[in-house]
């Protein structure tokens, strides 16, 4: 009997001892990895119940909080560098909104000087000066067109005048001849009269 019961008792004791070490073994495993919210329930699973209380043991607890002050720490440092990492983000925006407001008003001033120019020293656009040109180029044509109608006529009356005055020339020649042949015949019969009356 005393056999039997050492049996027993080796039996259980091994029992226990391999029940204690799985717990150890599952507590450091269960604390030691998982969410923080599997830890919370592993807790509970493994707590004791004692009038409506949770009986925990203190190096669990001690466990889960440095766990839980960890997973706050390592959280804290994404926060701050995500916080770094937005606020560098929020300047890198900012430089870009400068830098393309800085192109938007480049790109308006190439427009701008594209569209402008300094003629006689003031800045006129582009078209207004194509106009003023076109214009101009207008009167021209225009002034060119009455001095050409103004001298084809003046060539005309010049040509007309010009034959006029040819034939006025040959009429007057014409004149003069019949003239100077008169005052011969007329000097002749005058020369024949003093002869005649001698």
């Amino acid at each position: 009997m005393i056999k039997s019961l050492i049996l027993i008792l080796l039996f259980f004791g091994t029992g226990l001892v391999s029940s204690f070490a799985q717990d150890s073994t599952a507590t450091q495993n269960s604390l030691r990895s998982g969410t923080i919210t599997s830890q919370f329930d592993y807790i509970y699973r493994v707590s004791n119940s004692f009038q409506e209380h949770e009986v925990v043991k203190k190096s669990n607890l001690e466990q889960l909080k440095a766990n839980v002050l960890d997973s706050i720490r390592t959280m804290s440092k994404e926060v701050s560098a995500l916080k770094l990492q937005m606020t560098t983000m929020g300047d890198s925006v900012l430089i870009m909104k400068n830098l393309l407001s800085a192109e938007i008003e480049e790109k308006n001033q190439a427009i701008a000087d594209r569209d402008n120019f300094s003629f006689l020293g003031m800045g006129i656009q582009k078209a207004a000066y194509s106009s003023m040109m076109w214009a101009l180029v207008l009167v021209m044509a225009g002034a060119l067109s009455f001095f050409a109608v103004q001298y084809f006529r003046s060539s005309s009356k010049i040509s007309k005048a010009e034959r006029d005055l040819i034939e006025v020339q040959e009429e007057f020649e014409q004149h003069r001849k019949n003239t100077l042949e008169r005052e011969r015949k007329l000097k002749r019969e005058l020369i024949d009269a003093q002869m005649g009356r001698s």
